[in-house]
């Protein structure tokens, strides 16, 4: 089991795509690993998801499969060979013409920017590279000028942070990519162009419940309705790239944190993502603000942080795991660690399982208890454990490998697969047995035990025990 409580998220490309290379990347301590549709087909889908679970079988520990949708992506069209040069305060036009664009215009295949679009709006072109002012529109071309200018070369991206754009986040690609992941049994989807919750809707809708589905914030208009897209998605992701276009860069640390506790305070999963290692992806260390970087997210209490290309296409995709797992437990073992993540804890929802939540932390902490064993089917009581941000280990038990797969992203949740007790007996004994067998316990050493009554029952938590490790767990083979 891992030393630590946040979790690594590793993204697989080019650099790690073989066997050997995600066994290397566990073994430095990826526990889940992310599989972006923007350069993947369905073929190379099903085989690195093959591979997954091959490594799963082989080191007998659930891991987290999560597969990141493309989403749609707004570009200018031909600009030529060479490209061309916008000067500060010229006029620029965009428009439906799609001959190659110049020094005066370019086009913009995509009319519904051209409907929502204004005077007064920017429009970001090249990751936010060039910033193009909105001064006229006849709902066929934009009049804009150029408030900061460069290089423009074909197919570039497009931002336009000022304006709710009447586009589904599901592209036809993406119901066919999200179709492929959910026959595979991924673990988890990530949602891109998230605008509201309406777009998260209907991709729940689509999965049935085959895999969680994680809103990736990223636009200003996702986080104008961040309270609405949290209550339905079953997670968070900070995707920080496009919001660090889309947004003044300066605002996306404090929206990180707003982000990142809002998620805490629902008991849903928040990734922190893109660019926390970027220097590894050409060097074997990082900068000193990089490490900084990953531990604000660590000291926030995220759920996971998050590798992109520095796994995926980097020089050191290893040496970069295994940075970001250093990281991780130099920062948790840090005196003012504990402070940090207990100010941030919220009160409980006034129901039973909250409740039970809350109580078995105190329980554990008061009684220095080796760990907290909790029984969940559905997931939601290994949930609700993690939401406490306990200091004592927390032991997920069961019987679905879905739930553990998916409960291997969330802060803290050491998953074991096993068998629903058969009585309360059985309950203690094998709560016992596995917490020894994980290593988190000794023979004589307290435990808390959460479980509903009846055994096995989704939803049920409705009970909390105290019991001592028995002689009897380090017998059992």
């Amino acid at each position: 089991m891992r030393h630590r409580n946040v979790r690594v998220l590793a993204t697989l490309g080019p650099a790690s795509d073989t066997f050997e290379m995600v066994s290397k990347l566990y073994e430095a301590g990826a526990d889940a690993f992310r599989l972006n549709m923007s350069h993947s087909d369905h073929a190379g889908l099903a085989r690195r998801v093959a591979m997954l679970r091959e490594l799963e079988q082989s080191v007998q520990h659930p891991i987290s499969i999560l597969v990141d949708l493309q989403g749609p992506k707004l570009r200018v069209g031909d600009m030529g060979d060479e490209g061309v040069i916008l000067e500060n305060g010229q006029t620029f036009k965009l428009d439906l013409d799609d001959a190659p664009g110049s020094n005066s215009r370019a086009p913009l295949p995509h009319p519904e920017i051209l409907k929502v679009a204004e005077p007064g709006h920017h429009l970001l072109l090249d990751d936010g590279k060039i910033n193009l002012r909105v001064e006229e529109t006849d709902g066929s071309s934009l009049t804009t000028t150029v408030v900061a200018g460069g290089k423009l070369t074909s197919r570039k991206g497009v931002n336009i942070p000022d304006a709710v754009l009447p586009i589904p986040a599901l592209t036809t690609k993406d119901r066919s990519d999200l179709e492929a992941a959910l026959n595979l049994d991924v673990d988890w989807i990530a949602l891109s162009f998230v605008q509201s919750a309406q777009d998260v809707a209907e991709t729940k809708k689509l999965a049935r419940g085959r895999a969680a589905v994680m809103a990736k914030i990223e636009k200003p208009s996702a986080i104008n309705d961040l309270d609405a897209i949290l209550d339905i998605s079953d997670g968070l992701m900070v995707a920080r790239g496009d919001l660090g276009v889309e947004c003044p860069v300066e605002t996306v640390p404090g929206l990180q944190k707003r982000i990142t506790r809002a998620a805490r305070r629902a008991g849903k999963p928040v990734v922190v993502a893109t660019q926390m290692l970027e220097s590894m992806i050409q060097n074997p260390v990082p900068t000193r603000a990089e490490v900084s970087d990953v531990a604000t997210a660590v000291f926030e209490g995220a759920d996971a942080v998050m590798l992109s290309a520095e796994s995926a296409a980097g020089d050191y995709p290893v040496e970069a795991v295994a940075m970001m797992n250093s990281i991780a437990e130099s920062i948790e073992t840090d005196p003012n660690y504990g402070q940090i993540i207990n100010a941030q804890r919220t009160e409980p929802e006034p129901t039973g399982p909250d409740a039970l939540s809350k109580a078995a932390r105190t329980v554990a902490e008061t009684l220095k208890a080796a760990a907290i064993v909790c029984y969940t089917t559905s997931g939601s009581t290994g949930m609700r454990a993690a939401r406490e941000r306990s200091n004592v280990p927390v032991l997920a038990l069961t019987p679905h490998a879905p739930t553990a797969r998916r409960l291997s992203l969330v802060w803290g949740l050491n998953c074991v697969m096993t068998e629903d007790a058969r009585d309360l007996d059985d309950m203690v004994d094998r709560a016992g047995r596995l917490a020894f067998q994980q290593g988190m316990a000794r023979v004589g050493d307290r435990i808390v035990i959460m479980a509903g009554v009846p055994l096995g029952t989704p939803g049920a938590t409705n009970m909390l025990r105290v019991a001592f490790v028995a002689d009897s767990a380090a017998n059992h083979p």
